[in-house]
């Protein structure tokens, strides 16, 4: 196993809620695989805000360049970089689009939160770009809950013709913390780092892909595919979320520990022996 494989081994295995930090550790003991790392481990997306217009976008490895993060809105680096790399001026067009399309579907699902589009050309045809999607809830009070959501969708475009080809790889991170009050109605104690009494941290990440073929009849065929695409992925990713992932943790919970009386627990599974007794009669 490479020295790569085995940071992303180590990753996969350290807890998620502390992703940024253990990524600038192994770059710092791996110094020359920190690119590698880097393009292989997604993490939180950062916000920032474009100086032109105002606006919030977000940051990731997709629009950064050394230092610097490109802004959806002003297509400007900042801090200004000289030889930053755009989309040429028909794919800005189609940037632009998409950029006003999702802001939509941001804010008809999320009703809040932070969208960005970023597209680049690929060097053997086609084109491709990434969907950013974050919704943070910040608590009002030390004692209700707090948590983000990430969504990161990597698609690759390719015309055949009259159709289209698309592949899509989607990522979510979910990161969930709440916290009990004290009989008094203030939050529990400050405990050491490694416990937190009264606190529950839920946090992983989820990644699906999809391939899918598409009718195209201009430019903006191509927002419209994408979008579909983002909105049943992202419908699935959440089903499975609810169902699946919060389903089981709170079967384990159950499992573990019981909120109702031991002694009526043991009467009615005697009572049910007994039922089944009468039936087999």
């Amino acid at each position: 196993m490479d020295i790569v494989s085995s940071m992303l081994d180590l990753m996969r295995r350290l807890p998620p809620t502390n992703i940024e930090a253990n990524v600038d550790a192994l770059m710092q003991i791996s110094p020359d695989y920190a690119d590698d790392l880097s393009g292989n481990v997604d993490q939180p997306l950062k916000l920032r805000v474009d100086r032109a217009s105002g606006k919030e976008y977000l940051a990731c490895v997709y629009n950064q360049d050394g230092d610097s993060y490109r802004s959806p809105w002003s297509n400007e680096y900042d801090p200004p970089t000289e030889d930053g790399p755009v989309p040429p001026p028909k794919l800005r067009k189609l940037e632009i689009a998409a950029n006003e399309a999702f802001d939509t579907y941001r804010e008809m699902y999320y009703e809040g939160g932070v969208s960005s589009v970023f597209l680049w050309d690929l060097e053997d045809g086609g084109f491709a770009g990434v969907v950013l999607l974050k919704k943070t809830l910040a608590p009002a009070s030390p004692a209700e809950p707090s948590g983000s959501w990430d969504s990161i969708h990597v698609f690759e475009t390719v015309e055949r013709g009259r159709q289209a080809h698309y592949k899509l790889t989607s990522t979510v991170m979910l990161q969930l913390v709440t916290r009990r009050e004290s009989a008094t109605g203030a939050p529990e104690a400050a405990a050491p780092a490694w416990k937190h009494d009264g606190q529950v941290s839920l946090s992983g990440s989820m990644t699906r892909q999809t391939e899918q073929d598409h009718p195209v009849q201009d430019a903006t065929s191509h927002v419209q595919n994408v979008g579909r695409m983002v909105e049943d992925m992202e419908i699935k990713m959440r089903n499975l979320l609810q169902e699946v992932y919060f389903g089981k943790t709170r079967d384990v919970v159950h499992d573990l520990r019981s909120l109702d009386d031991l002694e009526k627990a043991r009467r009615q599974r005697e009572l049910q022996k007994e039922l089944v007794g009468f039936i087999k009669r």
